[in-house]
């Protein structure tokens, strides 16, 4: 199988950047869904449906990864 190896700066870094991405798809879906849903046509409320699917679910991500370069970083040291 193949096995990469991450320097767990940079993976900590990566998964900060996601989890920070993963809050703010969460905010555009909740206020796209369900704050401005009367202004907004209904392809893009969908879309802003699937955004509170995919915002935590990144955010989630993230995290594990940051517990992962967590670990990493106590065992190097």
């Amino acid at each position: 199988m193949f096995q990469r190896t991450w320097d767990p700066q940079h993976l900590l870094h990566l998964a900060n950047a996601l989890m920070l991405g993963g809050v703010l798809l969460l905010l555009l879906g909740v206020s796209g869904a369900y704050l401005f849903d009367q202004w907004l046509s209904l392809p893009l409320v969908v879309a802003c449906h699937a955004l509170v699917i995919l915002g935590p679910t990144a955010l989630k991500i993230g995290y594990v990864m940051r517990l992962l370069a967590k670990r990493q970083l106590a065992l190097a040291a």
